[in-house]
């Protein structure tokens, strides 16, 4: 019996995050007939927008699965824009049953939302991952490629969808069928999990100097509070006049004014992604009042925080 697989797109879905989890298996039935069969699910049964405007056709309605199906939830920029009753009811019984339930790109917030993360680990994408860990502070979230945990799934996104589906066809049918399949998409290698989702801070910002790359990474790492500027030159041992050189030389930017930006990224990040209120994410992303906040935001990204919700 071929091993079974529904993706559930809600809309708005990533079209490359579910492209890349689908083609691996057609892939592998070209060289091994049968051993993957699928179907694409909508919530009732219609098309789905993705996020770049292509509609994608439905299989079928929410409703009962095989026994042993593995479902994986396909979202986008706003996961849980759609999420309803209908969805959580049908999700929560899928996760009495035996079968496996995943989430793509962000579907993790759904799987989340309805109470099926806890005692997981979740890997998603890095960018929704702060907004993740403020709405599910309890569930153990990983920058990884993907996760398989047990009776839970959780990816990325993006080509990152590869490396999974690879992954759980060198599982089930050895590693020499998901290299033959691996080599059908012309990759270099199979990724494992532990690979990075982003370029590495050096790469991102054009910088081999280790000292910048390691106080932008604790930058990076404290939002919430923010770090002050002695307390980042200390954390790579130089001054705080070596600091601010370091930035003008290699950024042309001040260590305060490129700190700033980071978390003002992150606050629109957490903007798009939430339903957490503007004086929430102000004290998340470290800014005492809201006011300065709105108004350091607008000169950023042109429109303040509650006209960018909209």
């Amino acid at each position: 019996m071929p091993q079974e697989f529904r993706f559930l797109l809600l809309p708005g879905f990533s079209a490359i995050g579910f492209i890349s989890a689908i083609e691996p298996l057609r892939v592998a039935n070209r060289f091994r007939p049968g051993l993957y069969h699928w179907q694409v699910l909508s919530m009732d049964g219609g098309p789905v927008p993705a996020s770049n405007g292509m509609s994608v056709n439905a299989d079928a309605a929410l409703g009962p699965l095989p026994a042993g199906c593995t479902l994986l939830v396909v979202a986008g920029f706003e996961p849980l824009k759609h999420y309803g009753g209908a969805l959580q009811q049908w999700l929560r019984r899928l996760g009495r049953e035996e079968g496996v339930l995943g989430g793509i790109d962000t579907g993790a917030f759904v799987l989340a939302k309805a109470g099926l993360l806890e005692g997981y680990r979740a890997s998603l994408h890095w960018e929704a991952l702060e907004a993740f860990k403020e709405l599910f502070p309890a569930i153990a979230t990983t920058g990884e490629l993907f996760e398989i945990d047990r009776a839970r799934i959780t990816c990325a996104g993006g080509t990152a969808s590869i490396d999974l589906m690879l992954d759980l066809i060198a599982r089930a049918h050895g590693s020499e069928l998901a290299i033959q399949v691996s080599e059908q998409f012309v990759l270099g290698r199979i990724r494992p999990p532990k690979d990075h989702q982003r370029m590495q801070i050096a790469a991102r910002y054009g910088t081999a100097n280790k000292k910048l790359v390691q106080v932008i990474g604790e930058m990076e790492k404290h939002t919430e509070p923010p770090l002050t500027t002695l307390e980042l030159a200390s954390s790579i041992k130089v001054t705080r006049r070596q600091l601010e050189r370091l930035f003008r030389l290699h950024l042309n930017e001040t260590p305060s004014n490129f700190y700033l930006g980071l978390r003002l990224d992150k606050a629109r990040q957490l903007l798009r992604q939430t339903d957490m209120s503007v004086t929430e994410i102000s004290v998340a992303c470290g800014f005492e009042l809201p006011s300065y906040f709105a108004r350091r935001y607008k000169g950023r990204f042109g429109k303040s925080p509650r006209e960018d919700r909209r």
